[in-house]
């Protein structure tokens, strides 16, 4: 059972994982350093647990300690009970929410042993939106992919606001950076996948014309907000891939339009 420690010291090193939770550069850097990322709100806390993440710690405020009693008492990690304000001072946010919890990382597994048991696979070039992230995630886990390789310079998918915003679902769909980009493609390639490059440019092929859940083993690429896929992705890939628009619209944000390819690369469904 987890001790239930009071805190009213917003310096105390012992709420040391949770301070400044709103400086970004700070925690990208830190929170893969030390091996800890954090959950925030009940579900996410619950669902990073049942994910198999150890608990370093909570920090709850007063009115969710019972209604996180069950998780409390099988803890053997600390939770600190604050009030909303000291809770905000150590943050730097207003915690509505009312529960964080510091968890372990995992090793990461390597893109070849993702890729031996997927045959639905997204690629990642150069996201940086944490919000896009977890959106990305939230879907994939939604509409069956298996799982996500990310480029060198993707986001953190287990800092606080991509996790937030996946609802957890960075915990279930499993994840990989690939080591050199675009170089690192040819290892999803001689897995026995066909690179598919989400782009609006209209010498794509719509998801229609390109059908997807047809093939036996489909990697999706897609790219940064605004920027899209990169020359050499784009060169990489196997077939160029688009979502046809209507009344002018010349493309979808990253989120919306993962969703929509999600469904077209899934297997079984019909064509869009």
């Amino acid at each position: 059972m987890a001790d239930l420690i009071t805190v009213d010291d917003p310096t105390d090193p012992r709420l040391r994982d949770y301070t400044g939770l709103t400086d970004v550069e700070l925690r990208r850097k830190r929170e893969p350093a030390e091996g800890l990322f954090i959950a925030e709100g009940e579900k996410v806390i619950r669902r990073a647990k049942e994910a198999g993440y150890e608990m370093r710690s909570m920090l709850l405020s007063a009115k969710w300690v019972d209604v996180m009693r069950d998780v409390i008492d099988e803890l053997p990690a600390p939770v600190y009970a604050v009030s909303p304000d000291l809770a905000e001072r150590v943050t730097g946010y207003h915690v509505h929410r009312g529960a964080l919890a510091s968890m372990q990382r995992k090793p990461l597994p390597t893109a070849t042993e993702l890729l031996r048991s997927a045959r639905r696979v997204v690629v990642m070039e150069s996201v940086n939106d944490h919000t896009n992230i977890g959106a990305i995630f939230r879907s994939a886990a939604a509409l069956g992919m298996d799982a996500v390789l990310l480029s060198p310079d993707c986001a953190d998918p287990l800092y606080r606001r991509s996790v937030k915003v996946s609802m957890g679902a960075v915990f279930s769909v499993p994840y990989a950076r690939l080591d050199t980009w675009p170089k690192g493609l040819e290892t999803v390639r001689e897995a026995g996948f066909t690179l598919l490059a989400l782009t609006p440019d209209e010498k794509a092929k719509t998801l229609d014309e390109a059908a997807p859940h047809r093939m036996d083993r489909v990697a999706l690429m897609l790219g940064a907000e605004g920027d899209g896929l990169s020359t050499q992705a784009l060169v990489a890939a196997d077939e160029w891939v688009r979502i046809p628009m209507a009344h002018g619209v010349d493309s979808l944000n990253v989120g919306a339009a993962a969703a929509v390819a999600f469904y077209a690369v899934a297997t079984g469904r019909p064509q869009l």
